[in-house]
């Protein structure tokens, strides 16, 4: 027997390779199914099945390319209905891997057709369940995602509890608790910091294992549930429905476009991202680019705040342009026509205009504070990290929240805008926003709140919620 975990840290999103006797199975792979096949193909395997266990929006999946690439069965759990041929399997189905067995539990809650499989090694022992977004470490899957018709959100809690005390919670303590999901992902409150865990340990420490009846569990785990990333729906459509062939998607994508083209592209509406790190692009950038740096959680920031029906071109460091149109894809975006040929040296170098961010360090903002009479301090962290502490005055525009241009309406020209989020990634994301719908005069505060709350002038807020 042998199990590798696969996990990809931008998107917190654990896949898995379970094989026995030559026999392969991949569990919730991403659109991106080389990794996959190089690793079977190292093992000298074959991949017998692709086992999902739900229909994931937080990312596209690779189930329908990779079941083209190698003949393996695409199983979901029942009440599944889908584009695509697949396999839905019955509650309590066995499918055999070589010595090994894989028994489906239908666990709904987080969607209708949630699933989690249970692996059972050569002696017949359980060994390991694959819980996708049911059980996470530390937290269980929102109960939010999957409404539909009459079904609310606390109906799918209830059955996610149902589910949890019913499949899960008689398991044996020993057994190892593989989840979809790690820590920062937007599929749970807020999961833990590890990948994997025991049946046990999540008896013992998962708050909402804890609940004592079904009523305390719905509440608890309904309570606090912040608003989902708006390209969740489209992930989950496309998975359903089916997308394009990732090959073709990296191909377009590849196109090196000389300065004219990328300019023309520019004028007839094509987005322009830069993926570059956050210190290179405030030095310089093409006007109108939205920034978001490879080096932060990329994929999820591009599927939050970009549109997905618009024609995208890119500027990236050198060597950066496949694994950027890749990472892009992995959230659905299909309509990369190609990249700055030279990158942005070739831009400037072609005498074309450019874009700069100032840059300041917090003891800066802290001599200015008491002198500039239009400074207005703009914080773009999530609500839940500017109520455990802010400066005074500031205002609160969390980036998810800036692609509405109608938020930022009662900005004044006139006003000095210093933005920062927790450490300097987000801030740049949003000073880039800002910039594109007109707002000039703002400086990026390097280090964001990590540095600033220690600032000895730093005049700090925290909200009464926090206090009390």
């Amino acid at each position: 027997m042998f199990i590798k975990q696969l996990y990809t840290n931008c998107l917190s999103e654990a896949a898995y390779y379970i094989e026995s006797e030559g026999e392969a199975a991949i569990i919730d792979p991403l659109r991106d199914i080389d990794e996959y096949l190089q690793l079977a193909n190292e093992r000298k395997a074959t991949i017998k099945y692709i086992f999902e266990t739900h229909f994931h929006a937080d990312f596209v999946s690779g189930h329908i390319d990779l079941a083209k690439a190698t003949g393996a069965d695409i199983i979901y759990g029942p009440n599944t209905e889908a584009g695509f041929t697949f396999h839905a399997a019955k509650d309590n189905e066995v499918f055999n891997l070589g010595k090994l067995q894989i028994r489906v539990l239908h666990t709904p809650g987080h969607t209708m057709e949630s699933s989690c499989y249970l692996l059972k090694d050569e002696t017949g022992k359980d060994h390991c369940i694959f819980t996708g977004d049911t059980l996470f470490v530390g937290d269980v899957g929102r109960p939010d995602l999957a409404q539909q018709g009459t079904v609310t959100t606390a109906d799918l809690a209830g059955m996610m509890y149902d589910s949890l005390q019913n499949k899960i919670v008689p398991l044996a303590d020993d057994i190892i608790v593989y989840p979809a999901h790690g820590p920062g992902s937007a599929c749970g409150k807020n999961l833990g910091p590890n990948t994997y865990s025991t049946i046990g340990t999540e008896k013992q420490s998962n708050y909402a294992l804890k609940a004592k009846d079904k009523e305390e569990f719905v509440k608890v785990v309904t309570d606090g549930i912040p608003p989902p990333p708006d390209y969740f729906p489209v992930n989950a459509k496309i998975n359903k429905e089916g997308y394009a062939n990732i090959d073709a998607v990296i191909e377009q994508g590849m196109t090196a476009l000389p300065v004219a083209d990328f300019k023309n592209l520019s004028q007839k509406g094509a987005i322009i991202l830069d993926t570059r790190r956050a210190n290179v692009f405030t030095q310089g950038f093409v006007p109108g680019s939205i920034f978001i740096g490879l080096e932060g959680r990329f994929a999820e920031w591009a599927g939050s705040l970009l549109p997905f029906d618009q024609d995208m071109i890119l500027v990236t460091a050198a060597g950066q342009e496949k694994e950027t149109i890749v990472r892009l894809a992995r959230v659905g975006f299909d309509k990369v026509k190609g990249y700055l040929q030279g990158g942005f040296e070739a831009w400037a170098a072609a005498g074309e205009n450019i874009e700069m961010i100032i840059d300041i360090e917090p003891d800066e903002l802290m001599m200015d504070i008491p002198f500039d009479s239009n400074l207005v301090v703009v914080d773009v962290r999530k609500p839940n990290e500017f109520v455990e502490g802010h400066l005074k005055d500031a205002v609160n525009l969390p980036l998810a929240d800036l692609k509405d241009t109608a938020l930022i309406a009662n900005i004044n020209e006139t006003d000095n805008l210093y933005v920062h989020c927790a450490g300097g990634y987000r801030s740049v994301i949003a000073s880039s926003l800002l910039k594109r719908q007109g707002l000039h005069n703002l400086r990026n505060v390097v280090g964001g709140w990590g540095v600033i709350k220690d600032q000895p002038k730093a005049q700090i807020v925290k909200e009464a919620s926090v206090l009390n």
